[in-house]
Order: C-alpha cells, then structure tokens, then sequence
C-alpha cells in the first residue's frame, strides 16, 4: 500500500440510506477512486485496510468490492490484490467497442482524425454533458476502418474544461485508445455508456466516406459514457456501416 493510502482515515457512513450498506460502502470507494490520487493499475487498499477506514465487515466490503469488479472499475490479481482498472486494446475492444464484422470478427479497428475543432456548445450537447449551453468543448470527427474497410464515423464531443489543454497534435499522435487518453492525461476514467440506438439513411458526405450507396440504412449509435458517480464526460455519434459490419453487445454485467 502507498505512503498516501496509509495514511488515509476513516471514513463515517451514514448508515442512513434506504439501499443496503454494501452499496453504500461502494459509493464511498468510488469517491474514494475519483479523487485522483489513484493512478491506474495500482493497488486499492487491502480488503482489512478497507474495513478499518470504513467500519465495516469484510463481507461487507467484498460485496462492495464484487460489484466494481463487475463493472470492471476494479481488476482482482490473484496473490498481488485489487487494482484501479487500467485501459488496453483488449478491455476496449471486449467493453465499450461493440462493433464486429458480419462474421462476428472482433478487432481493434484502426482510427483516423478527420477533423478536430475548438466550437462552442449547443444546447443538445450541453444537456448531454451537463455543461452550460454555450461553454467550449472539442468537437472532434474520426473514421474507424476494419479489414481494410470503413466501418465508423464517429463524431466525439467533450467539454474543454474536463480536458484542458488538449490539442490536436496530442490526440492524433496518441499511442493509446481515447478512453485510455483520458485516464492517463486527465486522470477521468470512463466507467459505463449509455447507447442510444436508431436506424438513419446515408447522406451524401456520409456514404462518400463510408464508401456505401447513398440512402443505405446506417445504425446511428448516440453515446454517453459516464466516470465516477454518473459525471458525463462524452458524447459521441457513432455511425454505422451495415452493410459489412454490425452492432453486438456482448456485456451482460448490469453494471455498465
């Protein structure tokens, strides 16, 4: 454990709420993990450090510990402990990417930058973002290719001041996912989406792109992924191509 975990104290719970007190113990670790003094991959304090800071039994704890797991906040090491959940290819690929080929082929698709843009918020976006209509955001438009082929256009939307400084340099020339971006650069780590899901035909600029006949269904995909206590921190519009690929949501976890 770190010279800072140790010398963290205890915890009250209110032991007031009307959920059960593991869920409570959990809301207080989450807080406990947003605060930015957890990098990731490192270790969370020990189950019997946890039951000291918050005054609970262990059975307590482990309940609460279960269920980030779940959610894949928190990863379980045998013999080495409990850590904050670090990004990779793979975890990207297997949790918040759910597009696959027609076969059902899933790989990490190659991203290209087509626009990145200083803008200001429109009210949809500042609803979305829990921001205020008119603040600034990076406004940002990739393409996704897979096989060789173009899957995705993705338009991403995110607030400048959850991300100061963020460039475009920066984030093309990144050697990482954007999630990962995110937790390694800003210290936010994208813990659940929330997908929106229609069906829309392809327009011109679109099916040009996509390399698809205009008119051809698209899945449009809208996107909310939330840290810490529900704090949005993207939105993002996702658009399909369907006629080679699909969307697939593997997860069963109710915890994202």
């Amino acid at each position: 454990m770190s010279t800072r975990q140790s010398r963290r104290g205890a915890v009250t719970l209110t032991g007031q709420s009307r959920q059960p007190l593991y869920k409570e113990v959990k809301l207080a670790i989450t807080r406990m993990l947003s605060s930015g003094e957890m990098q990731a991959g490192e270790a969370i304090p020990t189950e019997k450090q946890l039951c000291e800071i918050f005054g609970t039994s262990i059975g307590t704890i482990r309940r609460a510990i279960d269920e980030l797991v779940a959610e894949h906040v928190l990863i379980r090491q045998q013999g080495r402990g409990t850590f904050l959940a670090p990004y990779s290819p793979d975890r990207m690929l297997n949790i918040f990417f759910n597009i696959v080929s027609k076969d059902g082929r899933r790989e990490v698709p190659i991203v290209q930058t087509l626009s990145f843009q200083n803008d200001i918020s429109d009210a949809e976006t500042a609803k979305e973002l829990a921001i205020r209509d008119g603040d600034e955001i990076y406004k940002i438009h990739n393409i996704m290719l897979m096989g060789g082929e173009p899957a995705v256009l993705d338009e991403i939307r995110i607030s400048s001041v959850l991300f100061p400084g963020l460039t475009e340099t920066e984030f093309v020339s990144r050697d990482m996912t954007i999630y990962d971006l995110y937790q390694n650069r800003f210290g936010i780590n994208v813990i659940r989406t929330s997908d929106r899901l229609r069906s829309i035909p392809a327009d011109v600029s679109t099916a040009k792109r996509l390399n698809i006949p205009l008119g051809m269904p698209l899945l449009e995909i809208l996107r909310v992924a939330v840290t810490f206590e529900d704090r949005p921190v993207e939105w993002r519009r996702t658009l399909l191509n369907t006629e080679n690929f699909e969307y697939r949501n593997l997860l069963k976890s109710d915890g994202l």
